[in-house]
């Protein structure tokens, strides 16, 4: 019976030694895209072109502009590799970040407590987002809460169908994309049509002949920060890329990205957060 009590002594102490060795493995290996990053010496970016400042296709070239697109691009600049950029809809770029299609997000996708459950993030935000409805002049829609019982167009995965059914009491219509919900708004298959303001309505109400007469709400529906995803438990990742964003910060390089999309004056938040970031000494080597 002692032999016994000490072989099994023996083998629960190598079974545990094996299981610890295999964690150390597991963690040290649980992020491996930089290491595909670098292997490739090319970094996937999955981005949002809604057709306004954020992302559109230029018309002369057939190729990708707008902010998500600076940003990816400069990105693989800091990382000293070549990017891809690969177009994505809110109702795919999850599936497409967990699936690898893509290595990252910069897609217009602000932070919530739901995304960040199944997800990771670079904790320093990029940009603040907020939702606004767009109407037409004559439609009788001037606040929020005269939607109450009626349809609004909206993109699937939006973070914005949860507070237009719970605070507003709206009907959701939701859409793959966020142009086929405005072409649907156009059809008068709804009321009103619900999306980011500053990347996508603000610039269609003010510069967009096609939507003259057309309002926007205030004020901005849950104001958010738009941050840069990756998969879940990827922690090297986000912490290599977190320093490259508060260096753009520091240095104005977001707001420049703004004005030269044609987004004037600075949004409040990149502001604030380049009086914030401008007296460290952040470095993104």
């Amino acid at each position: 019976m002692r032999f016994t009590v000490r072989a099994f002594r023996a083998v629960r102490r190598a079974m545990t030694a094996s299981s610890l060795v295999a964690a150390g493995i597991g963690a040290a290996h649980a992020d491996a895209t930089l290491d595909k990053i670098n292997a490739r010496h090319e970094l996937v970016v999955g981005v949002m072109i809604t057709g306004g400042p954020f992302g559109s296709i230029d018309p002369a070239t057939q190729k990708l502009r707008g902010i998500n697109v600076d940003i990816a691009q400069e990105l693989a600049k800091r990382l000293n590799v070549d990017v891809q950029l690969v177009s994505v809809q809110p109702s795919t770029r999850v599936q497409f970040l967990q699936q690898g299609k893509v290595d990252i997000l910069v897609a217009n996708m602000e932070y919530t407590e739901q995304r960040n459950e199944i997800l990771d993030h670079v904790p320093t935000p990029y940009y603040q987002v907020g939702g606004t409805a767009i109407t037409s002049s004559t439609s009788g829609i001037t606040r929020w809460e005269d939607l109450r019982g009626k349809q609004v167009c909206i993109s699937q995965g939006s973070s914005y169908i949860k507070p237009v059914i719970e605070r507003f009491g709206a009907v959701p219509r939701a859409f793959p994309s966020a142009a086929e919900s405005l072409l649907a708004l156009k059809g008068g298959n709804c009321v009103a049509a619900v999306h980011d303001a500053a990347p996508l309505l603000y610039p269609l109400v003010a510069r967009d002949p096609e939507w003259r007469g057309y309002r926007t709400l205030q004020p901005e529906l849950i104001p958010s920060p738009s941050v840069i995803w990756a998969r879940q438990g990827e922690k090297d990742t986000v912490a290599k890329l977190d320093p490259i964003v508060r260096d753009w910060h520091r240095t104005g390089w977001l707001i420049g990205v703004e004005a030269k999309n044609g987004l004037t004056p600075p949004s409040p938040a990149l502001a604030e957060w380049h009086a914030k970031y401008a007296s460290s000494t952040v470095s993104s080597k």
